[in-house]
Parts: structure tokens; sequence; C-alpha cells
């Protein structure tokens, strides 16, 4: 094994872990290095289509920011929660009935000789993997059945970063906490502390870093500041409460996105963000949706309970009542197919349900799940969504389930796209989409806001400057060393 593997560990869930492997993974190959990401196992709902399959999102953007071809050994176990007690599983990229039955401490041994594979290969090719940890690495309940924490790190002899979100609180006691809590022989894998999302005066943070030190032997790196609009989409659930419209502008168009309990594919919502005169909110109760121009049901990792929760919340009636004012209404693959008259589950996919009527289509799932990229180019289109007219656009599909025309509705709406990716109402003003990656694509963008929002690859550049600038000197290169 040539590389040298980097591993970003962190003391709890959202620490920052995601955001700092996909900027490890820039800096590293801005040095003329090799690179390819790695995580083991991930449990999201936010996955991209890759050669071979699926992968989590992140280590999509990882691999992009590696100036890597993303690539399902990059990822070789996802987890896609489906409700609070079930996720499918997906194998190298493919979809496994066989490990989706099992227990979750079941699956460890049995899918291990595959993550160890995948990891060697890519230790075999590249100069540096960066590697990303799940949760906590000293979760001692999942201890022993551990295969993306301590067993990866040993087995890639990795060179370990421990972050911490100080904004939380407590980050000191979390980072000693669980440098406590780790196996000896895994503690001398730890080469340096990360107190990540920092606000003030760092002359304040001494003497803890200095005495953290003293009690374990390892040195804080680094004290990263508060970063809002770093660019990247955070890995899990709503991103953040701090969407804004940018820059100065006469006018703001309001877009309103429903965040289902089981939302997928949050993260290609991104780019609004970052597009002036965007305000992007998420939308849980119907006083959220009041004042928005646009209403966009999302993907969903379990279309039908979505459904079932947006009624339970009123959301269907503020939807409809938007709708037939006129407003705006945006449904994206699971989000089109909640806009037709009903989804019909004769397999046990997904579950039987009437839909919100707003789309004269009915959704049947079938066993064999779709992934794949897609480009297309739309058709003449009406209403709100009248400037997408013929504009080509590129993105991924990746669901269950084939939508058609309602057989006695078909007055009542049309294909907006062919081969049933895309279909709109009479009116115009509902659009449904089974393509991910709308709001990703440049024209799309330009045909709908007449702005482009900052490249992924800008983006990548700054992460990077970020790491160089706040890191200690030399620690970066010493970790490859």
């Amino acid at each position: 094994m040539r590389s040298r593997c980097v591993m970003v560990l962190g003391t709890t869930s959202g620490a920052g872990k995601s955001w700092l492997a996909t900027a490890l993974c820039r800096w590293y190959a801005r040095q003329g290095l090799k690179v390819a990401p790695f995580k083991a196992q991930n449990m999201s709902n936010n996955a991209r289509v890759v050669d071979g399959g699926e992968i989590g999102s992140a280590q999509y953007f990882q691999a992009l920011a590696a100036r890597a071809l993303p690539e399902v050994r990059m990822n070789p176990l996802l987890l896609k929660p489906e409700r609070d007690t079930h996720s499918q599983v997906v194998l190298l990229g493919q979809v496994s009935a066989e490990l989706t039955a099992l227990p979750w401490r079941g699956r460890s041994e049995r899918v291990w000789p595959q993550i160890a594979e995948a990891l060697d290969a890519l230790r075999a090719e590249n100069d540096v993997v960066v590697i990303e940890g799940a949760g906590s690495p000293a979760e001692i309940n999942l201890m022993a059945s551990d295969i993306v924490n301590l067993r990866v790190a040993r087995h890639a002899d990795a060179r370990c970063l421990l972050v911490t979100d100080i904004d939380r609180g407590g980050a000191f006691a979390h980072l000693y906490g669980t440098w406590a809590l780790l196996p000896e022989a895994e503690r001398a894998l730890l080469r340096g502390f990360v107190l990540n999302k920092f606000r003030g005066d760092a002359a304040l943070l001494a003497p803890a870093p200095e005495q953290l030190q003293a009690l374990t032997g390892v040195p804080t790196v680094a004290t990263l500041p508060m970063w809002w609009q770093h660019g990247l989409p955070e890995e899990d659930g709503v991103f953040d409460a701090h969407s804004r419209s940018t820059g100065t502008v006469t006018r703001t168009i309001a877009v309103a996105v429903v965040a289902c309990p089981r939302i997928s594919n949050l993260d290609e919502f991104q780019p609004l963000k970052n597009v002036p005169g965007v305000r992007l909110s998420w939308a849980r109760t119907p006083a959220d949706l009041v004042g928005a121009d646009w209403i966009v049901l999302p993907g969903s990792k379990h279309t039908s309970g979505d459904l079932a929760w947006l009624r339970a919340q009123g959301l269907d009636r503020a939807i409809a009542a938007h709708a037939a004012a006129g407003g705006a209404v945006l449904g994206i693959c699971g989000g089109l197919q909640m806009l037709g008259e009903a989804l019909v589950d004769p397999h046990g996919i997904d579950g039987n349900a009437p839909g919100l009527g707003l789309l004269p289509l009915v959704t049947v799932f079938e066993r064999d799940k779709t992934v794949r990229h897609r480009s297309a180019v739309f058709g003449a289109l009406a209403g709100p969504w009248a400037a997408l007219s013929n504009v080509g656009v590129s993105g991924y599909e990746i669901h269950h389930g084939r939508t058609a025309l309602h057989p006695q509705m078909a007055q009542d709406g049309r294909e907006a796209m062919p081969e049933g990716l895309a279909w709109q109402n009479a009116r115009g003003n509902v659009l449904g989409l089974y393509l991910h990656g709308l709001f990703e694509d440049p024209a799309a963008l330009h045909a709908l806001f007449g702005a482009a929002a900052p490249t992924l690859d800008a983006t990548f550049d700054g992460l990077a400057d970020f790491i160089d600038n706040h890191f200690e000197a030399g620690v970066l290169h010493g970790l490859i060393a």
C-alpha cells in the first residue's frame, strides 16, 4: 500500500467531519497528489449516481474536491433510512435485499471484507486517501461491531484528526471524553484535535488547549472560525436555519421546501442559497408556507409515509390552496409522485396512498430501482415555469416507481419532458420532475433566475484556502509524511 491515510473523526454527528474531509481532499489534490475519499458506511438519504450505482452525496462531493472520478468503492456501504427502525442497504452501489433484512449488528461481519477490499484498492491506486468516520468513535455500545471508525483506522494505519463543534459548548469535555473512551492503541492514532465553528477571540481559549494536551498528549492543531456560507450542503437533515437572500436585489423569490421526515437529496437545493434574489426556507407547518412564491416538494425515501405526514400537518390543504391561487409548485422525484392522483404498490415497496391530486398522474411502484444519469430537454412549458421551455438539463434519477397520466384525466395535464421525466398541469403552475439536480444545472439556473451560483470548483478551493489559513503550520503536510 503506497498511500497515506488521513482520517477525520468527530466527537458527535454534525461536528464537521464531512466538511473537513472535503477540504482536505482539495488541499492534498492541490499539492499535486492523487487523492481519493473513503467512508466505509454512510447513513444518509442524500445520494448521487456514479458508475456502478449510488453513493452518499458527501463522498461524491469529496471525490470532486479530490479531482477524482466518484465511484462506489469510495462509499461501499450506504444505509438509506425509510423508517425510524428500518433502512435500505446499498452495498457497492446496489440495493441488497438480503443485507436490508439483517439486524444491524448481524450485518458488520458480512460486509467488512468488501469494505476492506474497497479501501485497500483505493490505497493501492492513490497517494492519499482521506477517510471520514461516522458519528463518534467512542460510541461504546457499537464499538464491538464497528466497521466505520476504529476498525477502519486500524486497518489503514490512519493519521486521525478529531473534530468537535465548539459552538455547542462543552468542546473540551467532548474531546477529552472521546479520547478517554478509546482503547489505548487507537489513542495513538490521534494526531490532532480540531475546534470547529468557533466564534469570538481565540486567545480566550487558553489555557484549555495546553491543559488538554497535557492530559492526552494530543495537540489542538486548528481552531476553525464559524463559517455559515462555505457553500457545501450539510450531509444530514435540513441543512440550516440561516438561509437568506444574497446580494443587492430589487426582487426576492421566496422558495419554501417542504421538510418531510424522510426527505432525500436535499443537497440539490444548496445552489439556491447562493443565487442573488432567492430566499430559501424550510417548511414543516402551513404557517411556514405563508408568503412563499414557490413551494417545492423534494425527494422522499418513503413517499407514502411522507404523504401521511403532510396530511397530519395540514400541509396538503395549504399546498392545494397555494396551487389553486396560481402559485408555483414543483415536485421532484418523490415530490412528483406525491403531486399525482395515487400511489399503487403491488410489491410492498413503499405503500399505497392517495396523492395530492395536483397532477393527473398515477405512480406504480416496481421491484427494480431506477438509478441513472440523464440529460433531457424540457418541452414548451406554461405559467411560472415557462422560462424552462426548450432548456436542456442534466441530472440523475434515483427512485422506485413508474409514473403515467391517469387514463381518464389526460386533458388535465401533459408530458413536459420525454420518457415521463416531467409533467405539467393544464394551468401551468404545477410541475413534476423525476430528475434530481435541476438547481445544480447552470442552464436551468440562468433560465429561472438570470444568475449563476458559484461553481463547485470555486467552493472546493475556498475550503482548501480556509484550512490552509487556520491549521497550524506544517500539520497538513505532517499527516502524510
